[in-house]
């Protein structure tokens, strides 16, 4: 997913910026309402109101007048008329700074569903002896069919979508169980564990200590 972040302060903008990129977003960062205007479509915008070259809200107004990207506004103006005029002019959501890293996927998440941003999914994933049939729910090696419990099957398939790739554990969390709150990533490792115990090879889903998880590419 594609998100412009528009924010001026470069200390908030970075590590922003760099959580969003370890999460497999694809990140623009601009610092001004002209660039912001100006950069190509996104399939998300983080958008702060305090721009040096003209206000957050004519920001919004602009972009919601031409597309229906959503819109996040994230901004230290807390007061509830700063937030009644953002939803007015077409934000998606509006959270206060300062937020929590979590809260603010939680929140991408919630929109993007809400939106129906998100592409949908191949209905079937290949990689290597493996094949995992979204439309049917089933499981594939080597031809023979794997019996898995729907969580088993869900997270399956969403390492299935990114091969090779890492996915966080917070990102399983939110994609798989539609969790924002209160449970425990140990959740993963016992279906992980399960998984692995299914398809006879530990090495299909490999641990990135201290990130997530990824599927085995080949």
């Amino acid at each position: 997913m594609r998100v412009l972040l528009v924010e001026d302060q470069e200390k908030i903008a970075e590590p922003l910026a760099a959580g969003l990129l370890r999460e497999g977003f694809e990140v623009t960062w601009v610092a001004s309402a002209a660039a912001a205007l100006a950069a190509a479509e996104h399939d998300l915008v983080l958008l702060d109101l305090r721009l040096p070259d003209r206000d957050g809200f004519e920001v919004c107004r602009e972009l919601r007048a031409r597309s229906s990207v959503p819109i996040i506004v994230i901004s230290a103006r807390g007061e509830e008329i700063d937030r009644v005029v953002a939803l007015e002019l077409g934000a998606d959501d509006y959270l206060v700074k300062p937020f929590g890293f979590r809260e603010l996927l939680a929140r991408i998440n919630a929109v993007t569903r809400r939106t129906g941003t998100r592409p949908p999914a191949a209905a079937t994933l290949r990689v290597g002896e493996l094949t995992v049939d979204t439309d049917g729910r089933r499981v594939l090696l080597r031809g023979e069919e794997i019996e898995l419990t729907a969580k088993e099957f869900d997270l399956l398939a969403a390492l299935a979508a990114r091969p090779g790739a890492v996915v966080s554990r917070r990102r399983l969390l939110d994609d798989v169980w539609d969790s924002r709150h209160h449970l425990a990533t140990k959740t993963i490792d016992v279906h992980v564990a399960g998984l692995r115990r299914k398809l006879g090879d530990p090495g299909w889903i490999q641990t990135v200590r201290g990130v997530g998880f990824r599927l085995r590419g080949t």
